[in-house]
């Protein structure tokens, strides 16, 4: 996996977003593979194509790709938000690649993948309209919120230009690919636990350290009268996931 990036693909392009696009798309389409399978080869879509950028050959999983070149931020400025929360909510939606490079030495600093599932209404902010004196006046763009994914659900292909094994990748993808098959009120209910458990700093941490936490999920879940029952529950899900283990007693410990 070359670090670099083609700048020969640029050629012709005067627009800055042309040039990144351009850089990126052609980055990944020869360097990268496909992290649920680990198959080698990612067809490019069309440009503008209203589905993803890229698809794998093999078992055909959709990934969007968005890039950027400057630093790695838990908050990621997006396009429409209408747009978006239709977009994750479709029964095709894409994973997503994130990719940061220096404009310095045009080289991957930063590259990941976020599957499909982890993308939950909670994910995506909304931005304040346009003011009345813009050109798109009362346009509504949104954000993308790192920071509400769970760190298992960020899978790091290169993280600060250190390329990840493979197979750790590969892994790493299995462990939740778990959270595919449920529905979106449960995985919803999954998602908040690990970014509890996420929170917690101790790699140990009893019921009572999750059931601190509540009233938060009473407000996400207004519905569910019965918070703890299904905090229980669960940890039960990914304790028998193997993302965590039971100790006993009351206590749990990360893994």
């Amino acid at each position: 996996m070359d670090l670099k990036l083609n700048s020969l693909l640029a050629q012709g392009y005067k627009s800055s977003s042309q040039i990144a696009r351009v850089l990126t798309e052609g980055w990944v389409k020869q360097n990268s593979y496909c992290p649920s399978c680990g198959n080698n080869i990612l067809n490019k879509f069309e440009n503008n194509a209203p589905v993803a950028d890229f698809i794998c050959v093999k078992c055909n999983s959709e990934y969007e790709l968005k890039s950027k070149n400057s630093a790695l931020t838990l908050k990621i400025v997006d396009g429409a938000y209408e747009t978006m929360i239709q977009r994750i909510n479709a029964d095709n939606n894409p994973h997503f690649f994130f990719l940061n490079y220096s404009n310095k030495t045009f080289e991957v600093q930063n590259f990941l993948v976020i599957p499909k599932y982890y993308f939950i209404n909670d994910i995506i902010e909304k931005r304040n309209p346009l003011r009345q004196n813009a050109r798109r006046a009362g346009w509504i763009g949104c954000n993308i919120l790192l920071n509400n994914i769970p760190v298992l659900g960020k899978i790091f292909i290169i993280k600060n230009s250190i390329i990840e094994n493979r197979n750790k990748v590969l892994e790493r993808w299995a462990k939740t690919s778990f959270l595919a098959k449920q529905n979106k009120e449960s995985r919803g209910w999954t998602i908040e636990v690990l970014k509890i458990v996420d929170s917690i700093k101790n790699k140990n941490f009893k019921l009572q350290d999750v059931y601190a936490f509540e009233n938060i999920l009473k407000e996400k879940f207004p519905s569910n009268n019965f918070i703890k029952d299904k905090i229980r529950q669960q940890l039960q899900v990914i304790r028998d996931k193997g993302l965590i283990e039971f100790k006993g007693n009351g206590l749990y410990q990360k893994i």
